[in-house]
């Protein structure tokens, strides 16, 4: 049994973001593994993370920007060959 079983991958855009200050926010209140924040500067960031909760994430995403190419995965129904 896999402990985060969600794999959460999103895009946020949003004025003047910062993939550190996003990355330290979701280290720091969302649990979680396999962390990567990746973007900024006037790009979107791209936020790809294993959680058990991946709506905090896209709510947490929807706060700081707009939320788009979202994507999550069971990786628990994967794991077992499932689909969807």
């Amino acid at each position: 049994m896999l402990e985060f079983r969600y794999d959460t991958q999103l895009l946020i855009d949003g004025d003047d973001l910062d993939e550190d200050v996003v990355r330290d926010y979701i280290t720091e209140h969302f649990k979680g593994d396999s962390l990567i924040a990746a973007g900024g500067d006037g790009d979107p960031i791209k936020i790809h993370f294993h959680t058990n909760e991946p709506w905090d994430i896209l709510k947490y995403g929807r706060s700081i920007g707009e939320i788009y190419d979202i994507v999550v995965e069971d990786m628990e129904r994967q794991s077992h060959g499932l689909k969807g």
